[in-house]
């Protein structure tokens, strides 16, 4: 590289250091391209990790804007040089992407690109990811290629470190899914040894009052305030396991990090492209961050399930001491009035229950074609 070997080595360092500091994939994988870019001074560099469905389940850029992405459209599929790096796990150095035979294309809206280098990211034989760079920041004569040999080696070495970050990320990321999904497990039990043993003596109870209203009403009574009793513990017992059923998380991580990762996880899971952004959002009191949570996640089940949205974005900001969170989707939307008439409520009656319980309020735009967006405000606590 033209600045040197020490400031080169510098250069790689900083980028490993960076990538180790990081937990959840998608930080991962934006702190790769982006080292990747700033360390080899391109225009554009990308980072796609493969799908089994011949699509890619996420897909990071850097040196592109959030208003060109978005005009881009879709997520790429693997085809052209994108599939030759998956399929063939080599790299590709090209003084012109455009001219190579393998080139299909590229929608309107996205960049030029040129000369290019891109390699798989590899774990063991398994390729994870296919990392790419273009428009190097250098003089080209003749139409030259501006990533040199040098430029590779370096990519190499990034890229190796990329799969051990990735991975780390990955196992980091199930071993929180394991640890909560065992949590939750082990509290269902709890729950239905609990409440089915108080629910089967308010039952033995009622059964022994309605036996006793006739021939003994004093014991009858006796026997229906122990019904009472019973029932109120049941009732204790199922509002204790609701409080420790509240995501793990949420207690850990804050609302923000808590709906950073399941965004994350969503957008992964499925096809439509599903953002998160939030904007000074202060810790709120449990029971309304909670709601906020359960609220955004029945908005987003209804926008990947039922709406056949292509994009889905949710934003938490800070409104006065409270917080506002919006869940828009670009799906095929729906009318209220008619939903509520023929008694589908898409989970709008829990929602609003939910706002209400909090001192909140839920408002719903929707229309047949015109997308769906949910809106919930809680005050300060």
């Amino acid at each position: 590289m033209s600045q040197g070997p020490r400031s080169g080595l510098a250069a790689v360092s900083s980028a490993l250091l960076a990538m180790s500091r990081h937990l959840e994939v998608r930080d991962v994988l934006k702190t790769i391209v982006a080292s990747a870019r700033e360390l080899l001074d391109a225009q554009y560099a990308a980072l796609g990790v493969p799908d089994d469905h011949g699509g890619f389940a996420q897909f990071v850029v850097d040196g592109v804007s959030d208003q060109q992405w978005k005009a881009i459209g879709p997520l790429p599929r693997q085809h052209g040089i994108l599939a030759a790096m998956l399929q063939e796990a080599k790299v590709e150095r090209l003084a012109d992407v455009r001219k190579d035979p393998r080139f299909e294309g590229w929608p309107s809206a996205h960049p030029d690109m040129s000369d290019f280098l891109g390699l798989p990211i590899r774990d063991g034989d398994e390729v994870i990811g296919a990392l790419f760079l273009a428009n190097k920041n250098c003089p080209k004569p003749d139409g030259s290629c501006g990533f040199n040999a040098e430029d590779e080696e370096l990519l190499s070495i990034l890229a190796q470190h990329a799969a051990i970050a990735l991975t780390n990320a990955r196992l980091y990321e199930r071993s929180r899914e394991l640890t909560i999904a065992e949590e939750r497990s082990r509290l269902a039990h709890e729950l239905h040894d609990a409440v089915a043993q108080k629910l089967f003596s308010l039952r033995l109870t009622a059964q022994a009052a309605a036996a006793l209203v006739d021939r003994d009403p004093a014991r009858a009574k006796g026997e229906l305030h122990q019904v009472a009793v019973l029932a109120a513990e049941a009732a204790d017992e199922l509002r204790a396991a609701v409080v420790e059923l509240r995501p793990a998380a949420l207690d850990e991580d804050g609302l923000v990090a808590t709906l950073r990762t399941q965004i994350q996880v969503l957008d992964r899971a499925h096809t439509a492209r599903v953002t998160f952004d939030s904007c000074g959002v202060r810790a709120l009191p449990a029971a309304q961050e909670e709601a906020l949570l359960r609220v955004a996640q029945e908005a987003l089940h209804n926008a990947l399930r039922h709406s056949g949205a292509d994009h889905v974005d949710v934003t938490l900001a800070r409104r006065g001491s409270g917080a506002v969170l919006r869940v828009t989707d670009d799906g095929s939307g729906f009318d209220p009035m008619q939903t509520r008439r023929a008694g589908r409520h898409l989970g709008l009656v829990s929602m609003r229950d939910r706002a209400s319980g909090v001192g909140g309020a839920l408002t719903v735009e929707s229309a047949p074609g015109k997308g769906t967006t949910i809106e919930m405000e809680v005050p300060g606590g």
